[in-house]
């Protein structure tokens, strides 16, 4: 989702002549939501070990491009049973969409430093266009000597254009769970193997 973060190098450092491929570090890279419980509190979750490419052109940002898969069964709440129920049929319903996608549409320049990515997000079945703000680290090498980048990326949603409709009203007024869901990727970019 949030992989197109990765075009930002192109306001921030320089690049070769030609455009490059990038690919995401599963293990330096995760999805990190929010959402209101209740009404009075935040619950914060992640997704782990996502994959995604990124192909930057660096004579003519728009022609950069984003994909971005997210397997949904690595959903971490810090609770057991909530993390069960998300992943049932409640919510996600892993079993019948084990993944969830983005695809961007299009690449633009935004503030210095930054881009805007604009996409597909199919989430439970569901694909809805979102918008993604990124900024980017400056290249750095490694400890193997390869450049990577440090990108992140914030969006918001409503979980119910998506298909994620389950709630209980509470009695004093309200639902447990809210609609509006934050999302930020943070991720780490290397050319591929």
């Amino acid at each position: 989702m949030r992989t197109a973060l990765a075009a930002l190098t192109l306001f921030t450092v320089p690049l070769s002549a030609q455009a490059s491929d990038w690919v995401f570090d599963s293990y330096h890279t995760s999805a990190q939501f929010s959402v209101r419980h209740m009404m009075v509190s935040t619950v914060r979750g992640a997704f782990n070990k996502i994959s995604g490419t990124v192909h930057l052109d660096d004579k003519d940002v728009t022609k950069s491009t984003v994909e971005v898969t997210i397997p949904v069964d690595t959903i971490d709440t810090r609770e057991a049973k909530r993390d069960a129920h998300l992943k049932s049929a409640d919510f996600f319903d892993v079993a019948k969409f084990p993944t969830m996608t983005f695809k961007s549409t299009k690449v633009t320049a935004g503030a210095p430093g930054k881009l805007v990515v604009e996409g597909v997000l199919t989430v439970h079945g569901v694909s809805k266009p979102v918008v993604l703000d990124t900024e980017i680290t400056p290249e750095i090498k490694g400890m193997t000597g390869k450049p990577s980048h440090g990108v992140s990326a914030t969006t918001k949603v409503n979980r119910k254009d998506f298909g994620l409709v389950w709630n209980k009203p509470l009695e004093s007024g309200g639902v447990l769970v809210g609609d509006d869901v934050s999302i930020q990727i943070d991720a780490e970019l290397q050319p591929p193997a």
